[in-house]
């Protein structure tokens, strides 16, 4: 269940990234084959997020098909421990945890270099090889290039780029000549001009022999970073370089990186506790109750919720550190503790009367479309 809930899910979320991306190969010519690799680099980067809602799913769906096959109340007459059911599925949440922090540590960082990498040579592509002389061409929003003649060796004369991604202020460059390096990241312009012009309408213009124009960053400022925090691995999360231009300038964001990366590992477990809190114990049939698989999910988009938001606060405010670390920590005690003790989850009763109330509601107005339905 847990495989038939992961695959369907990732590959709906994996497919809708990728579509986002699809403008790398209608825009700048690149191969099917480039466009399936750049798709495997965004992979690892969903897969920590999907498997602890999928293995919620799958818990949930299994314990309750036991219970309404009886195997649940056959256990408890029996006498065995509840450690039979338990353990099963603690296990699973032990390795995808692991398996969910060596992901996000070790393989999602590196595809994400990769992936910009790769996308700021296919810019490269476009700008040496694929832009039509004499023709504008919009690289990306509000970035548009024109190429006046293409010489072997990537050379290029007559360039002209327009930058308007800064809100503050637009950037027009010229220059003679201009040529993209080999690894593809920078395009160097020399003998040219650059026109800024502020928000207030006053405008500078500087003269230069040589200017290079980052192509790897890709982000609104042309002093903007190539790599973020969500890019850098844990070793570099621990121990941050006080001169890297990105830690001066968003330090709150390295912060919170750090932490998320520290307790997002624990969510699998966190899902799974839930589960078994919500749907682990035998219950009679003809005991009115909300489909556990609704209450599981609706927690785990609350925490997964919760997780995110904390994760925004503690980049705003070092002071909300501890609530990320409270977060696991007070869900997985509550869970064992419930576990232990053979307490079992209750809804407030007035949110399971409004609840039951409004599935008793689409129930009929469902039944008496089909009667109406029928009758005709």
């Amino acid at each position: 269940m847990f495989l038939v809930s992961l695959l369907p899910v990732l590959t709906i979320i994996w497919t809708i990234q990728v579509l986002g991306r699809i403008n790398l190969v209608t825009d700048t010519g690149q191969s099917m084959g480039s466009f399936m690799l750049l798709a495997t680099f965004i992979l690892p980067t969903i897969i920590p997020v999907v498997l602890p809602f999928a293995l919620a799913i799958g818990i949930t769906q299994t314990l309750t098909a036991m219970n309404n096959d009886s195997e649940l109340p056959v256990i408890d007459a029996a006498g065995s421990s509840r450690s039979i059911i338990y353990r099963p599925v603690l296990l699973l949440a032990a390795f995808l945890s692991i398996f969910s922090f060596t992901v996000a540590n070790f393989v999602e960082p590196p595809a994400r270099v990769a992936a910009r990498q790769m996308v700021a040579s296919a810019y490269a592509d476009l700008l040496s090889s694929v832009i039509e002389e004499k023709t504008f061409r919009s690289i990306e929003d509000d970035l548009y290039v024109q190429i006046s003649e293409r010489h072997s060796g990537r050379v290029l004369r007559g360039l002209f780029v327009v930058d308007y991604r800064d809100p503050a202020f637009d950037l027009i460059y010229y220059s003679r000549e201009g040529s993209i390096d080999e690894s593809g990241t920078s395009l160097t312009m020399r003998d040219g001009e650059v026109h800024r012009k502020t928000a207030d309408g006053r405008i500078s213009i500087i003269k230069f022999a040589s200017y290079a124009f980052d192509l790897s960053a890709m982000t609104a400022s042309e002093d903007g970073p190539s790599l973020n925090a969500g890019d850098r691995d844990l070793a570099f999360l621990l121990n941050p370089d006080p001169n890297d231009r990105h830690v001066k300038s968003s330090p709150g964001s390295y912060r919170s990186e750090l932490h998320a990366r520290l307790t997002d590992w624990l969510f699998p477990l966190m899902f799974a506790l839930v589960s078994l809190v919500i749907a682990g114990d035998s219950r009679s049939h003809r005991q009115a109750r909300v489909h556990p698989m609704i209450i599981a999910l609706a927690l785990a988009f609350a925490l997964r919720w919760l997780g995110f938001s904390l994760k925004n606060l503690v980049k705003q405010d070092e002071a909300y550190t501890i609530l990320i670390y409270l977060l696991p920590a007070a869900t997985i005690g509550l869970c064992s503790y419930m576990l232990a003790t053979h307490k079992r989850f209750r809804m407030p009763r007035a949110a399971s009367n409004l609840l039951d109330a409004l599935l008793r509601g689409i129930r009929q107005r469902w039944t008496g479309r089909t009667a109406a339905g029928g009758g005709q």
